[in-house]
C-alpha cells in the first residue's frame, strides 16, 4: 500500500461512519429517509475508487469488512444488534448493497483489467442513485402503483429511476473518462438502453434482491458495450 492509499481509506472511513451516525441519530424520526440517504450517501464512495493504487485495497478494506458488519446487523446474525436503519428496510438489503459491490470488484478490475474499475462504478450507478430516488420520489409522489411478484412499485418511482440513472450515468462515464480510464466513446443511446433494462430488473426484483439484480446485469451489458460493440 501506498502512503497515499492511507490517506484515501481515513477519508472513506470517515466519511462512512459519518454517514451512519447521521443516518442512526439525526433521521431516526423518518427511518425510510434514512436508509435512503444512506443508501445514496455511501454509493458517492464510486468517486474514491480511483484514487487507491489498487481494487484489492478498497475490496480488502472496505466492502468485505462492510459486508460482514452488516450481517451482523441482519436477522440471520447470531449477536442481534438493535437499529434503526436495517430495521427500516429490507433486511438483507443493505447486506446485497455491500455484498455486490465486493463481487464486481473483484471480478472486473481484479480479475479481468484494472481498467474495468469504471464498470462497476456504472453498474453501481442505478444501485445507489436510480433506486434511492425512485424510492424517495415513488413514497412521496407515487400515486399510481403496480404489482410485480408480490412487489408494490409506482409509475412515477420507475420514471425516476431511469431518468436519474441515465444522467448520473453520463456524469460518471465524463468523471473516470477525465481521469484516465479508457472507456468507448460515449454513446447515450447505449447509457439510455441500459438504464432502462436496469429499470425493468428493479421492477421485477423484491425484497431487497434488486441491490444484487441491477447491478450484476448492468455491469455484464457495460461489459459487452466495452468488449464487444
Amino acid at each position: 500500500m501506498l502512503w497515499t492509499d492511507f490517506i484515501v481509506l481515513a477519508i472513506v472511513y470517515i466519511y462512512v461512519v459519518a454517514i451512519f451516525i447521521l443516518s442512526e441519530k439525526v433521521l431516526k424520526s423518518r427511518p425510510e429517509v434514512s436508509r435512503k440517504f444512506l443508501h445514496i450517501m455511501v454509493g458517492n464512495m464510486i468517486f474514491a475508487m480511483p484514487f487507491f493504487s489498487d481494487p484489492w485495497i478498497m475490496l480488502l478494506f472496505i466492502t468485505l469488512p462492510v459486508t460482514v458488519a452488516l450481517f451482523f446487523l441482519t436477522e440471520y446474525s447470531p449477536i442481534q444488534i438493535e437499529n434503526s436503519v436495517t430495521e427500516s428496510g429490507h433486511a438483507l438489503g443493505l447486506l446485497f448493497y455491500a455484498l455486490i459491490w465486493s463481487i464486481l470488484l473483484f471480478v472486473y478490475p481484479i480479475m479481468l483489467d484494472p481498467n474495468y474499475l469504471w464498470i462497476v462504478a456504472m453498474a453501481i450507478v442505478p444501485l445507489v442513485y436510480g433506486d434511492g430516488f425512485a424510492a424517495l420520489v415513488g413514497g412521496k409522489w407515487g400515486t399510481i402503483k403496480y404489482h410485480v411478484f408480490g412487489g408494490e412499485k409506482t409509475v412515477v418511482g420507475s420514471l425516476a429511476m431511469l431518468s436519474v440513472t441515465a444522467v448520473l450515468s453520463v456524469f460518471v462515464w465524463v468523471f473516470y473518462s477525465s481521469i484516465g480510464y479508457t472507456l468507448p466513446e460515449l454513446n447515450l443511446w447505449y447509457i439510455l438502453l441500459i438504464s432502462a433494462v436496469a429499470t425493468l430488473c428493479e421492477a421485477l426484483s423484491y425484497g431487497g434482491v434488486d441491490n444484487l439484480t441491477v447491478p450484476a446485469v448492468t455491469s455484464v451489458l457495460y461489459y459487452i458495450v466495452a468488449t464487444v460493440l
